[in-house]
């Protein structure tokens, strides 16, 4: 049996400078450090900031001082605003990717009658986005919604950063018959599009695949559903010990992706946990050869 890890599966630098910058911020200051909700979305990693003395909160309520750490997603610029009246030290990790669609939107709520961003609208990298657009974004989040759209002289339309290319030219081909003039931009950032060729070209090669990550990560569910459209027996996991004996039933060939907020001990954690029970399987035969 074979166990093979996609190419590009694991943290994107996005991903890692923020880390990288939390890390460095818990060493430098004294008093209390905080995320303002989760940095990136991976419980482990979370897990482990904790540990480090970096607390997530959803909220400003009852904080008083400390350090706030805003996320990779990035944040709104009124929440950015309230940070700095309350007298919070903000400590910026936006990923430099979606930094520049957040400048992208502000400089088309200038020109464009409509933004059009295709997207989760509560994840918090749309959030965002929808906050630089003075009044003049809105969120599709499938072609259902996007047929929906009445017609318009001019609009935008862009992406968020994890979205899935296919979706996007899917509303991007609803749009052109909705609209006389449409400006659209490409805005999936190319580690995204790089995890999502290397997952699929891995499925269409093993039996059974682990897509390893955290369940609120978009780009991480994007992973699995187009795994998933290949590869019926694709399995979507947080962590190694979630992996039962009847997920490896006659595969020969498994493979292990992983979204961009999933860091490398997941993944090597998945193949240890996988090999475990490859090791009592052959146990178990050899036992059975030698009674016979």
């Amino acid at each position: 049996m074979n166990i093979s890890i996609a190419k590009d599966a694991g943290l994107c630098y996005g991903v890692q400078r923020a880390l990288n910058i939390a890390k460095s911020t818990r060493k430098k200051k004294k008093g209390p450090v905080y995320t303002l909700g989760n940095l990136v979305h991976n419980p482990q990693v979370i897990e482990e900031l904790k540990k480090q003395g970096i607390r997530s909160v959803e909220n400003l309520r009852g904080l008083k001082s400390g350090v706030i750490i805003t996320r990779s997603h990035g944040i709104s610029p009124h929440l950015y605003q309230q940070l700095k009246k309350r007298k919070f030290e903000v400590v910026d990790t936006t990923c430099p990717i979606v930094k520049k669609i957040q400048s992208l939107v502000k400089s088309l709520s200038q020109s464009e009658e409509e933004i059009i961003i295709v997207g989760n609208k509560n994840h918090p990298e749309t959030k965002g986005l929808i906050g630089y657009s003075h009044q003049k974004g809105h969120v599709v989040e499938n072609s259902t919604q996007a047929k929906t759209l009445p017609h318009k002289k001019k609009r935008a339309v862009l992406a968020q950063s994890t979205q899935d290319m296919d979706l996007f030219k899917k509303i991007v081909s609803i749009l052109l018959d909705k609209t006389k003039k449409l400006s659209v931009y490409n805005t999936i950032c190319k580690a995204t599009l790089t995890h999502q060729k290397s997952t699929l070209h891995l499925a269409s090669r093993v039996d059974t695949l682990f897509i390893v990550g955290g369940k609120n990560s978009s780009n991480t569910n994007k992973l699995y559903k187009i795994s998933k459209k290949v590869l019926p027996n694709t399995f979507f996991i947080e962590r190694a010990e979630e992996i039962v004996p009847s997920m490896l039933k006659g595969a020969q060939n498994i493979g292990i992706s992983g979204g961009a907020s999933t860091p490398p001990e997941a993944l090597q954690e998945t193949v240890e946990k996988i090999n475990s029970f490859l090791q009592i399987q052959h146990q178990r035969e050899k036992s059975v050869q030698c009674q016979s």
